[in-house]
């Protein structure tokens, strides 16, 4: 019982001098903006919605042996557990989703399971869409 007491007593002993310390109050952090300090005095307005092309229209390359562009919105998930892409684009799917397939250049075995260093479609396809607003200039174009 009593070897039971005392290491209670010491586990009480330990956690209260568990090196926790009174809350100080952080000093604060001076930052100034590299413009200086000037007051913002307008806000942009939200960029238009980006057009895409209309389905079945294909984008013009701009260079030889460039990889197709891809003509909708391609924010869909690509990880090691899944491609997305590859439920419209997979070469057993593509004629009935009435989608363009993946070239056979991109599978690595005749299942239709793509090649490793083609799995991530959005490294080398992006998507294209019209931009619809203005360049942005810098503070040189202001003077």
């Amino acid at each position: 019982m009593k070897l039971q007491l005392i290491a209670a007593a010491t586990l009480l002993l330990l956690t209260a001098c568990s090196g926790q310390s009174n809350q100080q109050t952080a000093a604060s952090v001076n930052l100034t903006s590299l413009a200086g300090n000037v007051a913002i005095t307008e806000t942009a307005p939200a960029p238009e919605m980006a057009s895409y092309p209309k389905r079945g229209d294909s984008i013009a390359r701009t260079f030889a042996e460039q990889p197709p562009l891809i003509p909708h919105k391609a924010d869909y998930a690509i990880n090691l557990k899944t491609n997305r892409c590859l439920t419209c684009h997979a070469p057993t799917k593509a004629k009935r989703m009435k989608a363009t397939s993946i070239p056979t250049s991109h599978l690595g075995d005749l299942k239709g399971d793509i090649n490793g260093k083609y799995y991530s479609c959005t490294q080398c396809h992006t998507p294209q869409a019209s931009n619809t607003q203005a360049h942005v200039g810098n503070l040189t174009d202001k003077e």
